[in-house]
């Protein structure tokens, strides 16, 4: 790799790290475990850089690489650890708002990790369905049977407190 290419990779590691990772973050619900999924996607990334940075979606195929990054993580849980069934207790002084992201993040946190990665994609990172698609490697007819059911998986593991995290 040339050097130019070298400061170009660095130059979009830097600006585009934190939103790369907030997006892990929210597929994974661990900040060290994104963190890991982002190094991952910066080095496949940075294996294939001199042929992808040259087309506008070197953005598009990082997120991509990053979302598979997760998938394939969730299918390899043998060799991991397993996750709790429930999240340590808030503090006392957690706002409303505070209080539903958190109920939200852990049912989040239970929803198949297709099913996740879409409904992540589609309205937190405000991706349309085709694009969406594109990431996953899914028509668009799988991305919208995709979210259907998470959000249905969502609507299950919240239950009755899908109303009270609305009117709290």
């Amino acid at each position: 790799m040339t050097p130019a290419s070298e400061r170009q990779f660095e130059q979009f590691v830097l600006a585009r790290h934190q939103a790369l990772r907030r997006l892990a973050f929210l597929l994974c619900g661990d900040w060290h475990t994104a963190e890991d999924l982002v190094q991952a996607a910066f080095a496949k990334l940075f294996s294939v850089w001199p042929r992808v940075h040259r087309t506008d979606g070197v953005e598009a195929y990082a997120r991509r690489v990053l979302v598979h990054a997760y998938i394939d993580s969730r299918r390899k849980r043998s060799s991991r650890e397993l996750p709790s069934d429930s999240l340590p207790e808030p503090s006392a002084h957690v706002d409303a708002d505070e209080a539903r992201r958190l109920a939200l993040l852990a049912a989040l946190a239970q929803v198949t990790p297709v099913y996740r990665a879409a409904l992540v994609l589609r309205y937190w990172e405000d991706l349309s369905v085709a694009e969406t698609a594109a990431l996953l490697g899914k028509s668009s007819a799988a991305v919208r049977s995709a979210t259907t059911r998470g959000l249905e998986q969502l609507r299950r593991i919240l239950g009755d407190s899908v109303y009270d995290i609305a009117h709290s």
